[in-house]
């Protein structure tokens, strides 16, 4: 999936400035890049970010990551190295590479670096804290928990199948003593002295979070290990209590997802383990949120432009950009969807527009948002709507014939192979997330603001203020209409979010000037699930 929304406006002329030397032969403004960076002890392969010059390599928990062994290293043509590969380095901290020709362009090379760490006894309550920086493991058990006969169940403070430990399991079973033992771990040749903590605690079970959609309700508790957990629930004001199917448990955590609700109805939730229960807690589900326009029926023509609404704008497209070259790229079309009710769809179709007497590819395209104007003859995309709407996916009909790419502008660097004769390819992508004017340099209703011409303005799917994110990318013709259900894959049930981003287009590499003039998607009848 690719880390980058794409925007699909009719964009930029690239300009190149030139730098001089004292003779004033100017010399080219060549961008240096890492192509390509092999090494072992990788868990999959290098992220390389040609727009922020940096590479992030994913290590194996067993790799030693003071000791990483680059094996080979590609950059463009030409280009030369401040730092000599293959080699060993520290990845702790970035290494930093210069390369030049011509200019020089400076590129970070950082690691990152997961261990799965554990520590569970017998008939524990919730889930055990794992405090890495000193060295800590923390497990609660019930204040009747025999302190000298304690089962340790599972533990594991350091990479896999290269750890040793001081003590064995069976060794690890009196906790009378302070409540804790120390343990000594070594790996590579790192030594680490941890402390194992068994505290009694008096709460058998209670609530870590409950957070109430519109239709659902996201419960997490924790009880105790091995004992029956789970959740119940009701609307305020009725007496009899529904138990909650399908509970995931870990250890002492679960947790569980109540659906098919009413929204803007309090409803009652109680968590229990064995025979305790939690206090009750009351929550109100939220309203829903309907898209304006789903259908694709309301059109209209204002200053030769077409849009994708009549009064209000909601839905935005290229067409404010593409008109300056007396192009249309979205316009309503009656080849509609099968069983619609409606009369028209949305077409989206991509062309090659010729403005100033110079050719260059547009994307056909409809997204939430607005056409934001032209720097110079650079186009500015504000996208997202405003809307607190968490919903599960987002439901419609697409209709897509994938052209061959025919116009390839600039390279996407995240598809540095691709070149003409391959397919073009659709997109359809959902995000709502907490985007801020402020940091984004929009407006309050359309806080994103990107450039056609800078990619480090293109929006990264995994930025911090995306909250839930889906996306469909089409690289064939479909059979005509098809149907489909987008789910949102969220990072957190707890984030409220404040805008909601879609984006639709046939040719999803548009913003570099790059797909095929025979891309055509079209869309109808969208609907958000909850």
């Amino acid at each position: 999936m690719t880390k980058i929304f794409k925007t699909f406006v009719l964009g930029a002329l690239v300009a190149f400035a030139s730098g001089c030397i004292n003779n004033d032969v100017p010399y080219p403004i060549i961008k240096l890049d890492i192509l390509t960076l092999e090494a072992d002890g990788l868990k999959s392969a290098p992220q390389i970010d040609a727009v922020n010059k940096s590479v992030t390599l994913e290590l194996e928990e067993t790799t030693d990551i003071r000791n990483v062994n680059i094996t080979s290293i590609t950059t463009t043509e030409g280009a030369t190295s401040s730092v000599t590969f293959p080699a060993t380095f520290d990845l702790r901290v970035p290494l930093y590479v210069e390369l030049t020709k011509y200019q020089t362009y400076e590129w970070k090379i950082s690691a990152e670096q997961s261990i799965e760490r554990y520590f569970t006894v017998e008939g524990q309550i919730g889930e055990s804290k794992i405090d890495v920086e000193h060295h800590v493991a923390t497990a609660l058990v019930p204040m009747d928990h025999d302190m000298k006969s304690v089962s340790v169940t599972s533990l594991k403070l350091g990479p896999k199948d290269i750890t040793t430990y001081s003590l064995a399991l069976s060794e690890l079973n009196d906790f009378s003593d302070g409540s804790m033992r120390q343990i000594e771990v070594a790996y590579h040749d790192i030594e680490e002295m941890w402390t194992l903590q068994v505290i009694p605690t008096d709460v058998e079970v209670e609530f870590k979070g409950v957070d109430a959609w519109a239709k659902r309700i996201w419960l997490y508790a924790e009880g105790r290990s091995g004992a029956d957990l789970g959740f119940k629930y009701r609307k305020a004001g009725d007496e009899e209590w529904l138990a909650v199917n399908d509970i995931e448990v870990n250890g002492g955590s679960f947790s569980a997802c109540v659906g098919n609700l009413d929204t803007l109805t309090e409803y009652e939730v109680v968590a229990y383990s064995g025979d305790s229960f939690t206090e009750v807690v009351k929550v109100t589900t939220e309203d829903i949120f309907a898209l304006p326009n789903a259908g694709f029926e309301e059109w209209s023509t204002v200053n030769n432009v077409v849009c994708p609404y009549i009064d209000t704008p909601f839905w935005g497209s290229g067409n404010d950009g593409a008109a300056m070259a007396s192009t249309t790229l979205t316009e309503p079309t009656e080849d509609i969807r099968p069983g619609s009710e409606g009369k028209y769809a949305a077409s989206l179709q991509s062309k090659k527009a010729a403005l100033m007497g110079i050719g260059k590819f547009a994307a056909g395209n409809i997204f939430l948002g607005e056409f934001g104007g032209l720097v110079g003859l650079d186009g500015l995309v504000n996208f997202g709507r405003p809307t607190s709407a968490r919903p599960v996916a987002l439901h419609g009909w697409v209709k897509y014939n994938c052209g061959v790419i025919d116009e390839l502008g600039r390279v996407p660097s995240a598809r540095p192979n691709l070149t003409k004769g391959d397919n073009d390819e659709g997109q359809i992508m959902i995000a709502v997330g907490n985007w801020t004017a402020e940091e984004y340099g929009g407006s309050a209703d359309c806080p994103v603001v990107v450039n056609t011409k800078d990619e480090s303005t293109y929006f990264n799917k995994e930025g911090k203020n995306v909250i839930g994110v889906g996306e469909m990318i089409f690289t064939e013709s479909t059979d005509g209409w098809i149907e489909f259900t987008l789910p949102l894959d969220y990072r957190t049930t707890s984030e409220v979010p404040t805008h909601m981003i879609i984006i639709c287009t046939g040719s999803r590499f548009g913003d570099y000037f790059t797909g095929s003039t025979q891309s055509l998607m079209l869309v109808d009848d969208f609907e958000l699930i909850y």
